[in-house]
Protein backbone atom coordinates (compact mmCIF):
# COMPACT_ATOMS: atom_id res chain seq x y z
CA UNK A 1 0.00 0.00 0.00
CA UNK A 2 1.30 3.44 -0.93
CA UNK A 3 -0.11 6.39 0.92
CA UNK A 4 0.28 9.85 -0.54
CA UNK A 5 -0.12 13.06 1.44
CA UNK A 6 -0.24 16.19 -0.71
CA UNK A 7 -0.10 19.81 0.36
CA UNK A 8 -2.35 22.53 -1.00
CA UNK A 9 -2.03 25.85 0.86
CA UNK A 10 -5.57 26.69 -0.22
CA UNK A 11 -6.80 24.03 2.21
CA UNK A 12 -5.62 26.01 5.25
CA UNK A 13 -8.62 27.09 7.25
CA UNK A 14 -9.41 30.79 6.77
CA UNK A 15 -8.32 32.87 9.73
CA UNK A 16 -6.14 30.14 11.18
CA UNK A 17 -2.65 30.87 12.47
CA UNK A 18 0.10 30.44 9.91
CA UNK A 19 3.35 29.12 11.32
CA UNK A 20 6.57 30.81 10.14
CA UNK A 21 7.37 27.76 8.01
CA UNK A 22 4.01 28.12 6.25
CA UNK A 23 4.52 31.84 5.67
CA UNK A 24 7.98 31.18 4.20
CA UNK A 25 6.64 28.48 1.87
CA UNK A 26 3.80 30.73 0.74
CA UNK A 27 6.08 33.70 0.09
CA UNK A 28 8.41 31.49 -1.98
CA UNK A 29 5.46 29.66 -3.58
CA UNK A 30 7.37 26.50 -2.70
CA UNK A 31 4.40 24.14 -2.91
CA UNK A 32 1.88 26.34 -4.70
CA UNK A 33 -0.99 24.36 -6.15
CA UNK A 34 -0.70 24.07 -9.92
CA UNK A 35 3.09 24.60 -10.00
CA UNK A 36 5.96 22.14 -10.34
CA UNK A 37 6.55 22.14 -6.57
CA UNK A 38 2.88 21.73 -5.75
CA UNK A 39 2.04 18.84 -8.04
CA UNK A 40 2.58 15.12 -7.62
CA UNK A 41 4.91 13.89 -10.37
CA UNK A 42 3.04 11.74 -12.87
CA UNK A 43 5.24 8.71 -12.06
CA UNK A 44 4.06 8.91 -8.44
CA UNK A 45 0.43 9.83 -9.05
CA UNK A 46 -2.08 7.67 -7.21
CA UNK A 47 -3.28 4.68 -9.18
CA UNK A 48 -6.88 3.49 -9.07
CA UNK A 49 -7.60 1.85 -5.73
CA UNK A 50 -4.63 3.38 -3.91
CA UNK A 51 -5.12 5.21 -0.66
CA UNK A 52 -4.78 8.99 -0.77
CA UNK A 53 -4.81 10.73 2.59
CA UNK A 54 -6.28 14.17 3.08
CA UNK A 55 -3.93 17.08 2.48
CA UNK A 56 -2.02 18.41 5.46
CA UNK A 57 -1.92 22.06 6.49
CA UNK A 58 1.49 22.50 8.03
CA UNK A 59 4.32 20.07 8.74
CA UNK A 60 3.05 16.68 9.88
CA UNK A 61 1.39 14.33 7.42
CA UNK A 62 -0.75 13.13 10.35
CA UNK A 63 -2.07 16.35 11.92
CA UNK A 64 -5.52 17.31 10.56
CA UNK A 65 -5.53 14.42 8.06
CA UNK A 66 -7.01 10.95 7.91
CA UNK A 67 -3.59 9.31 7.44
CA UNK A 68 -3.60 7.48 10.80
CA UNK A 69 -7.14 6.21 10.17
CA UNK A 70 -6.26 5.03 6.66
CA UNK A 71 -3.12 3.22 7.84
CA UNK A 72 -4.94 1.53 10.72
CA UNK A 73 -7.84 0.58 8.45
CA UNK A 74 -5.34 -1.27 6.23
CA UNK A 75 -3.40 -2.86 9.11
CA UNK A 76 -0.21 -0.90 8.42
CA UNK A 77 2.21 -0.81 11.37
CA UNK A 78 5.49 -0.01 9.64
CA UNK A 79 6.19 3.12 7.63
CA UNK A 80 8.93 3.98 5.16
CA UNK A 81 9.28 7.75 5.07
CA UNK A 82 10.77 9.87 2.27
CA UNK A 83 10.09 13.39 1.14
CA UNK A 84 10.53 17.11 1.59
CA UNK A 85 11.54 19.07 3.75
CA UNK A 86 13.69 17.03 6.16
CA UNK A 87 13.77 19.42 9.13
CA UNK A 88 10.07 20.33 8.98
CA UNK A 89 7.52 18.09 7.22
CA UNK A 90 9.52 14.86 7.24
CA UNK A 91 10.70 15.25 10.83
CA UNK A 92 7.23 16.22 12.08
CA UNK A 93 5.66 13.24 10.29
CA UNK A 94 8.26 10.82 11.71
CA UNK A 95 7.77 12.18 15.24
CA UNK A 96 3.98 12.02 15.00
CA UNK A 97 4.14 8.49 13.56
CA UNK A 98 6.34 7.32 16.44
CA UNK A 99 3.97 8.90 18.96
CA UNK A 100 1.12 6.96 17.35
CA UNK A 101 3.07 3.70 17.67
CA UNK A 102 4.29 3.17 14.11
CA UNK A 103 7.66 1.54 13.40
CA UNK A 104 9.32 4.13 11.18
CA UNK A 105 12.16 3.66 8.71
CA UNK A 106 13.62 6.90 7.34
CA UNK A 107 15.31 6.82 3.92
CA UNK A 108 18.02 9.48 4.18
CA UNK A 109 18.97 9.73 0.51
CA UNK A 110 15.32 10.00 -0.57
CA UNK A 111 14.68 13.25 1.27
CA UNK A 112 15.93 16.78 0.83
CA UNK A 113 16.21 20.10 2.62
CA UNK A 114 17.28 23.66 1.92
CA UNK A 115 20.76 23.21 3.44
CA UNK A 116 23.28 20.61 4.59
CA UNK A 117 22.95 22.01 8.12
CA UNK A 118 19.17 21.42 8.16
CA UNK A 119 19.63 17.90 6.73
CA UNK A 120 22.20 17.13 9.43
CA UNK A 121 19.92 18.39 12.21
CA UNK A 122 17.02 16.29 10.96
CA UNK A 123 18.71 13.08 9.82
CA UNK A 124 21.62 12.84 12.26
CA UNK A 125 20.30 14.53 15.40
CA UNK A 126 16.48 14.49 15.63
CA UNK A 127 14.97 11.71 13.51
CA UNK A 128 17.12 8.90 15.00
CA UNK A 129 15.30 9.56 18.28
CA UNK A 130 12.01 8.50 16.66
CA UNK A 131 12.76 6.24 13.69
CA UNK A 132 13.81 2.65 14.31
CA UNK A 133 16.15 2.89 11.32
CA UNK A 134 17.70 5.60 9.15
CA UNK A 135 18.91 3.93 5.96
CA UNK A 136 19.92 4.58 2.37
CA UNK A 137 17.78 3.58 -0.59
CA UNK A 138 20.24 0.79 -1.42
CA UNK A 139 20.06 -0.56 2.14
CA UNK A 140 16.26 -0.46 2.04
CA UNK A 141 16.07 -2.29 -1.29
CA UNK A 142 18.56 -4.92 -0.08
CA UNK A 143 16.56 -5.46 3.11
CA UNK A 144 13.27 -5.75 1.22
CA UNK A 145 14.81 -8.15 -1.31
CA UNK A 146 16.04 -10.34 1.56
CA UNK A 147 12.55 -10.43 3.06
CA UNK A 148 11.00 -11.39 -0.29
CA UNK A 149 13.63 -14.10 -0.84
CA UNK A 150 13.02 -15.51 2.64
CA UNK A 151 9.24 -15.60 2.12
CA UNK A 152 9.65 -17.35 -1.25
CA UNK A 153 11.83 -20.05 0.34
CA UNK A 154 9.15 -20.84 2.90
Amino acid sequence: MRSIVATDPATTRPGSYLAPVQKAAWSRKTFEYGTWGGEIRSEFAPRPGEVVALEHWCSSGFANTDLDLQLKRHGVQRLIVIGLIAHTCVEATVRFAAELGYDVTMVKDATADYSDEAMHAALDVNIPNYASAVVTTDELIESMASLVAASVQQ
